[in-house]
């Protein structure tokens, strides 16, 4: 079931995992008690971003400056939906 995202939903880390490089992977992973999860390239850019402080849209933002494109909003909120479903990320509810 997917969540109710849109650009002012603001992703944190799940605090069960830890995003960190590993350069023996050399890539992004993210590691929780149980093993870790290789990232790709665009998944660690978005991971790398959701710090429970910036908002989808601030994120879409960042991503399309540093990558000189546009149109990331449904890549973006796509990938923030699966990393929910994983329980890898969760949305700060403002209160």
């Amino acid at each position: 079931m997917s969540t109710e995202l849109n650009e002012s939903s603001v992703p944190a880390l799940n605090s069960l995992f830890r995003l960190q490089y590993e350069e023996a992977q050399e890539s992004w992973v993210l590691l929780y008690p149980e093993g870790m999860v290789k990232l790709n390239q665009s998944a660690a850019e978005i991971m790398q971003r959701c710090d429970g402080q910036k908002t989808i849209g601030n994120i879409v933002e960042e991503l399309e400056k540093a990558f000189e494109t546009s149109v990331l909003v449904s890549d973006v909120t796509g990938f923030v939906n699966v990393a929910i479903e994983q329980n890898w990320l969760k949305i700060k509810v403002s209160s």
